[in-house]
């Protein structure tokens, strides 16, 4: 394997509060203003990954979280194949896995969990360990979201170009030409600051302060369902034996329900799924749900330790545009989507990271501003699939095959380049576009050392199998983008030097040409 790097640049960080501070911290005074790059509103897993993403690539970014506390609640609990490459990418795979419940991706149909042995399973469109094992250099994980976002925001909190405040909500916002400007409160002191930004991502939840400043509706179907969960703890994988799996339907004619493993070893989450309307999930009391969990289990002595008892209604809506302006929607505020298919952690982490390099590489200098057109254009269509999927009832069930392209995003496929050292070709993408090649001629390396300019392009030659297994033919190459994603496919070297320039101005949002012009067959 040969690989060398034409150069890389990346703007300094700029007005950032340091990390871990509070708007007092920071020149909380009444009159005090911060000037940053992006203002990230929302520190929820798609703001966290949106701000790492950024901050990785030395772009000033800051975010701000309403909660002066992390979730102590699991809420989502599936880290899809797509969601693990990009925490192995950052070298967070193991921490990750650190808080995961090791289990087989199946929704299994029991009467009891105790009765798990003569339950049957069905696919949720998550691949097992045997298509794993061709599909990626990793594994989908059951992790609690509280755990996940723990994980990240501990890393962005090590990035020197990231601040992030607690305890600061949004109480006005305004975005014009020359950027946005939010004015903040701290929660607890009520001291207020302003910050001003170039760009904006708002991933500041379902009923985002940031959407409806900004006047953008959201459409679709609202309480399709009401669900009543109870967070507990008892020590239940004794009682499910080897029939370890991610989700469980507990068919018991007085304790129907989900019951979900979240991760600490004992810790679960049962629900009750409601029709609109309907009283059925009005008593919440403790006891009730005691009850409700020994039928579920079949464990007439067990003793759950009940955390916390809530109510919540299934949606699935989708903002009018994902953009206004300097403002980027993403996660819950450009989406609702129901837990069903377990999409919608892992859809708004997508957005994040898509939109976390597009604004990189426009702030770094690499891109034209027009490639931020570019988020929509790509999430939309991911984001509709996921959407109708949820609102589904069935929606639980898919095969995996049917939801891969969902997940994956039209990234170059895995494969070993060094199984020695376990190196993927997944591995081998950088920040920046990367070439990849099978053979030693120097044709496209010196193409994309002239070629490079403002975004680096990192020339990679790969071994044949792992060549051919990504589409390079032949003396041609292969020319990704910072997600994996495809921008040129070349089967000759001729013209190494006109071809790929093509392909940069049109993945850069740079040039008048399409991508179909870049490929030459």
């Amino acid at each position: 394997m040969d690989t060398s790097r034409t150069g890389t640049t990346g703007t300094a960080p700029t007005g950032t509060a340091p990390a871990g501070t509070s708007p007092h911290d920071a020149g909380g005074g009444r009159d005090a203003e911060t000037e940053v790059p992006v203002l990230v509103v929302g520190g929820g897993p798609a703001g966290l990954v949106a701000a790492i993403t950024l901050a990785r690539h030395g772009v000033g970014c800051l975010v701000v979280e309403r909660r002066r506390a992390p979730s102590a609640l699991p809420r989502a609990t599936l880290a899809s194949l797509r969601t693990m490459e990009l925490v192995r990418r950052w070298g967070l795979e193991d921490a990750v896995r650190a808080g995961a419940d090791d289990v087989g991706w199946r929704l299994w149909t029991c009467e009891t969990l105790a009765e798990a042995g003569s339950g049957a399973g069905a696919p949720v469109g998550v691949p097992d360990p045997g298509q794993c094992a061709v599909l990626s250099p990793t594994t989908p994980a059951c992790v609690p979201q509280d755990h996940l976002e723990s994980v990240l925001e501990d890393h962005l909190r090590g990035l020197p170009s990231a601040g992030v405040v607690s305890g600061a909500e949004v109480v006005a916002f305004r975005d014009g030409p020359g950027g946005a400007v939010a004015t903040l409160r701290d929660t607890q002191r009520g001291t207020v600051r302003r910050v001003r930004a170039r760009y904006v991502v708002a991933a500041d939840g379902a009923h985002s302060t940031v959407r409806a400043a900004c006047d953008i509706p959201m459409r679709g179907s609202d309480h399709l369902l009401e669900a009543v969960t109870a967070v507990f703890r008892a020590p239940l994988w004794d009682v499910a034996g080897p029939h370890r799996y991610g989700i469980y339907w507990i068919t018991h004619p007085e304790a129907t329900g989900n019951l979900l493993p979240a991760g600490h070893g004992d810790r679960w989450v049962y629900g009750l799924r409601v029709d609109p309307g309907s009283e059925g999930g009005a008593d919440s009391a403790p006891e009730r749900f005691a009850h409700l969990i020994r039928l579920a289990c079949g464990v007439p002595n067990l003793e759950p330790r009940i955390d916390r008892i809530s109510s919540f209604s299934f949606a699935a809506m989708i903002a009018d545009t994902f953009r206004a302006g300097r403002t980027f929607l993403v996660g819950d505020a450009a989406h609702r989507i129901t837990p069903r298919g377990g999409t919608g952690m892992n859809t708004a982490i997508a957005d994040g990271f898509d939109l976390g390099w597009k604004l990189a590489w426009v702030l770094s200098g690499w891109a034209h501003p027009g490639l931020l057109d570019s988020y929509e254009t790509d999430r939309r269509p991911i984001v509709e699939h996921n959407l109708a999927r949820s609102a589904d009832p069935s929606g639980s069930i898919r095969e995996p095959i049917e939801e891969l392209h969902a997940d994956l995003g039209g990234r170059i496929a895995h494969a070993w380049s060094d199984a020695a050292r376990r190196v993927s070709t997944l591995d081998l993408v950088g920040p920046g576009l990367t070439l990849f090649t099978a053979t030693a001629s120097t044709a496209w390396r010196d193409a994309a050392a002239s070629v490079g300019g403002p975004v680096p392009i990192r020339a990679t030659r790969l071994e044949p199998f792992a060549a051919r297994a990504i589409g390079v033919r032949g003396r041609g190459a292969v020319l990704v983008r910072a997600d994996g994603a495809p921008v040129g496919c070349w089967i000759s070297e001729a013209d190494a030097h006109g071809v790929l320039r093509t392909a940069v101005e049109a993945a850069t949002g740079g040039g008048a040409r399409g991508l179909a012009e870049a490929r030459i067959a």
